[in-house]
């Protein structure tokens, strides 16, 4: 094409067109699947574990547990205190643990709110729309043991971290009333969004104790809020394994086929926007993970290998639930492959670069959105040869723009003929009307690599920039942004060829209204990058048309 800079603009508009089918889809699409009622939580609730327990050298697989009704709880005189639910709080979690079934029902994280002028803290887990709820229990082999249906007691109805400490432990205590007593513990610890969660059976029945552990995410597979950021950012399972590495089982996938398999050094976790909940079992221990569909819930969990507890000992099983943002630095901190969570897709590997560049220009200078226009500087600094001999290609077309007109005048229909005609005038003008295509072709993936870092970056989540933009990961209230993308397009456009054909030309001119209108729904965030990669070219274009020209001239 002899507009190289339409190649751009229409790749970026196929890209503009899917993200809005996609919004299209989330919003008025029909459900993968309703949301479940009320009344249905509570019956899943009450469905007893399915999964079985990987199968050793000499152990068969368990079978899938029965749906019982499980034996009441005993505390030790006195221990025990009134009360329906255990809240915990830390310096960054808020969390509620029902004792019918021990588990965390409620995460709330205090470091980050639902918006900037919303102050209450952003649920992550909570048994409302969505439903998203971490699991956890044990399952015997034909011996009692409390399931997640169990019913638990406590000494103590609230714990909060004290302000001198770094750790807080929640205990709580269930009993057969025949001597298996089994503690769960929950460990907190200061600024983190780790909780280690640890089941010690003490076996004084007389007789030996065999069974295992199941941890398990359920949610509903409603994202975190209709609009851009939720539709294009994927929600649903994943699970990582050494083999297959960072896999994705999304919520079609666990209607399918219910997911079975063994797996050493892996960890699971349900992910949306923004942040997620991950189970992380001990290193070097082979489990079985598995998946199911239940009441329009989706079950994404892992089980421990079987153990035995003689008569007279204890054993101890052990977890960890990582609940929070995805902050890289955290994820790789906790597990080898957390950090692929932070989804950049298919190109992750220009991504990550761009990111830990973009991090780094943070830490310089402490604000997100001039850290964006600074990145952007960069990227066209490295690509400023590439980008010069491409408007240099438009310059010179530009330039012959008249002749090329009185050809299209001359040769009317004759197509053939006017095309071998334009062929000679770039050959006697060293013109090559291709030049300009390559190095935008390999500026695109850069582009597209950097909106995904902007779009899943929690740290841009609520970050100020300037004046009234003080979200950049929410669309610019005022509208303001996008109009200046639009008039910095409408420029761009003033500066390269036009189209020899007048329906191309009004096309062509039509784009910057269309993609104003486009941008009204992105994040300020990818419109100030936006913005920034327009004026900046504007300039490059520029200087090189009015240099091409001079030379001319002279």
């Amino acid at each position: 094409m002899m507009e190289n800079q339409r190649l751009f603009l229409f790749v970026a508009l196929a890209l503009v067109m899917l993200l809005i089918w996609t919004t299209w889809q989330r919003d008025y699409g029909p459900n993968v699947a309703p949301v479940a009622q009320q009344s249905q939580r509570d019956s899943a609730e009450q469905t007893a574990p399915e999964p079985a327990s990987p199968t050793s050298d000499s152990q068969a697989a368990a079978p899938a547990a029965e749906a019982r009704s499980m034996p009441d709880t005993q505390a030790a005189a006195g221990d025990a205190v009134m009360t329906d639910v255990v809240e915990v709080q830390t310096d960054v979690l808020d969390i509620a643990i029902p004792l019918s079934g021990g588990n965390i029902r409620q995460a709330r994280l205090l470091q980050h709110t639902r918006s900037v002028d919303d102050d209450t803290p952003f649920t992550l887990l909570g048994n409302r729309n969505p439903l998203f709820i971490a699991q956890s229990g044990l399952v015997g082999d034909g011996v009692d043991a409390p399931d997640h249906t169990a019913q638990w007691q406590t000494s103590q109805a609230r714990y909060v971290l004290d302000a001198n400490a770094n750790e807080l432990v929640v205990p709580l205590r269930w009993s057969n009333g025949n001597g298996v007593t089994v503690t769960r513990r929950y460990h907190f610890s200061r600024d983190s969004y780790e909780v280690r969660v640890s089941h010690e059976v003490n076996n004084q029945s007389g007789q030996p104790w065999r069974g295992y552990q199941y941890n398990q995410l359920r949610r509903t597979p409603d994202s975190e809020g209709p609009g851009f950021l939720g539709a294009a950012s994927y929600t649903g399972g994943v699970l990582y394994s050494q083999g297959d590495k960072y896999q994705k089982v999304s919520f079609g996938d666990m209607e399918d086929e219910d997911i079975s398999r063994d797996i050493t050094d892996g960890w699971l976790a349900m992910i949306q926007h923004y942040f997620l909940a991950a189970w992380v079992p001990p290193r070097d221990q082979a489990l079985r993970y598995y998946s199911r569909v239940d009441n329009n819930q989706y079950v994404l969990g892992q089980s421990s290998p079987w153990q035995s507890v003689a008569a007279g000992a204890s054993a101890t099983f052990e977890n960890l639930l990582f609940v929070g943002p995805k902050e890289q630095d955290r994820l790789d901190a906790v597990a080898e492959g957390l950090e692929l969570t932070v989804d950049y897709g298919w190109l992750t590997i220009i991504s990550k670069p761009l990111f830990i560049a973009l991090d780094w220009i943070h830490g310089v200078v402490g604000n997100w959105g001039w850290s964006i226009i600074l990145l952007t500087m960069g990227i066209k600094l490295v690509f400023y040869k590439l980008s010069e001999t491409s408007y240099r290609s438009m310059a010179r077309m530009r330039k012959l723009q008249p002749e090329m007109q009185k050809l299209r005048e001359r040769y009317g229909d004759d197509k053939q003929t006017m095309n071998q005609e334009l062929m000679q005038l770039y050959k006697k003008q060293k013109v090559n009307p291709l030049g300009g295509c390559l190095p935008i072709l390999i500026q695109i993936p850069v582009f597209i690599a950097l909106y995904w870092v902007l779009l899943e970056s929690v740290e841009l989540r609520q970050a100020p920039w300037w004046l009234w933009i003080q979200d950049l990961s929410v669309r610019d209230p005022f509208y303001v942004l996008p109009l200046l993308m639009g008039f910095t397009m409408f420029l761009q456009q003033k500066l390269n060829p036009a189209p020899m054909d007048p329906i191309q030309q009004k096309i062509m001119m039509g784009l910057p209204f269309v993609f104003t209108v486009f941008f009204m729904f992105f994040p300020a965030g990818l419109v100030l990058y936006w913005v920034t990669n327009n004026s900046l070219s504007i300039l490059q274009q520029w200087v090189i048309t009015r240099r091409i020209e001079a030379g001319a001239k002279a």
